[in-house]
């Protein structure tokens, strides 16, 4: 699925720092469908957005809202790159 235009969830609340932090999780998410990506990329970038979604509860919704208009998966990504030992996470879009 090519890079589409959607519109990513993001709370009202959140600085610019804090919105380019989960936007470059969402980046990395869509890089690991769409040919790939360093695995600790998806991890550094997982660590960072949980400094601003530290709720379990709202990074669910997060992942919900952005999977329901990517198509994309974030726990299937970060489960990848942490379950994985390749040095790359690839994900296809069987792997939701």
């Amino acid at each position: 699925m090519a890079r589409a235009s959607y519109t990513y969830p993001l709370a009202d609340d959140w600085s610019v720092a804090e919105i380019n932090t989960v936007i470059h999780l969402y980046n990395c998410v869509e890089q690991a469908y769409e040919g790939g990506i360093p695995r600790e990329d998806v991890l550094t970038a997982y660590h960072n957005f949980k400094t601003v979604v530290n709720a379990k509860s709202q990074e669910k919704q997060l992942s919900r809202q952005f999977e329901k208009v990517s198509g994309y998966s974030i726990y299937q990504t970060v489960k990848a790159a942490q379950e994985g030992s390749s040095k790359r996470v690839r994900l296809n879009e069987h792997d939701r």
